[in-house]
């Protein structure tokens, strides 16, 4: 019997979109327009709920802190272990009162194995979103903003570090608790860092494909979007922000959340 339920997820329509910005980080450029066929994507991040399932059934390693991953280094260990403390799991067990906040402590081949297994469970692809669908997704049908509704940071919007000093007192949100974008899609921006499925490369927007593009085949770093509840610099929390990261990354800050194919 199939331990997972069928997945709350968007259409998004098939076209096309402006991709990147042209006043912001040197690997958004070129703004090129971008095709994206039609796809389903997750209206919320996983949850703890959701994955605490496939962990179960799977028998798949909870989230915890394990070998620490190189953004833990250079003497950031001791935060690092810190700030992770809330998130770690008591063998299958989410964190009391989490389970419907986003899973964070994964990496990425932990999202990509939790994405295989819901294949198996509903008989269809489930898989990472593309950097471009995410971002299309993340637009909601609107060119050239800097976030899903307009070109100002709104804390009542999403979940983001609005005082740097009050890290230790913020942390994660129940996803849903700000409002969606104009496609149904919430946390969006804040609250989890998103995996997405492609390797990295700074100059891929000048080269790629201009229909459904998946980044290029092989690289050194992998790409989360979206920002988190971690993040003071509000330039990260940009729909066209690429943030970069070794392969080797999981943080209490980063999540995901997954495309069906139809």
């Amino acid at each position: 019997m199939s331990t997972a339920a069928p997945p709350n997820v968007a259409r998004i329509p098939g076209g096309d979109f402006l991709m990147g910005a042209a006043d912001a980080e040197e690997d958004e450029r070129p703004v090129h327009r971008v095709f994206v066929s039609e796809f389903l994507i997750g209206r919320f991040p996983v949850t703890n709920d959701e994955y605490a399932r496939f962990v179960r059934a799977a028998r798949h390693r909870a989230p915890a802190v394990r070998d620490l991953p190189l953004v833990a280094g250079g003497g950031r260990d001791v935060l690092f272990r810190d700030m992770a403390a809330p998130y770690e799991w008591h063998g299958d067990q989410p964190p009391a009162g989490h389970g419907g906040h986003p899973v964070v402590l994964v990496a990425y081949d932990d999202a990509t194995a939790y994405c295989r297994w819901l294949s198996d469970e509903l008989g269809r692809v489930v898989r990472l979103p593309s950097e471009a669908e995410w971002e299309r997704a993340a637009r909601a049908g609107v060119d050239g903003l800097r976030y899903p509704w307009g070109n100002e940071i709104d804390a009542s919007r999403c979940n983001f570090l609005t005082d740097g000093a009050a890290k230790r007192q913020r942390g994660t949100r129940p996803t849903g608790t700000y409002p969606p974008n104009a496609y149904g899609l919430y946390d969006v921006c804040g609250n989890v860092w998103e995996w997405v499925s492609d390797w990295y490369s700074a100059d891929y927007y000048g080269l790629g494909e201009a229909r459904d593009p998946r980044g290029p085949d092989a690289g050194a770093l992998r790409i989360v979007r979206g920002g988190s509840w971690v993040n003071d610099d509000v330039s990260m929390l940009r729909c066209a922000y690429r943030h970069k990261v070794p392969p080797d990354t999981y943080a209490y800050s980063v999540g995901f959340r997954i495309v069906c194919e139809r």
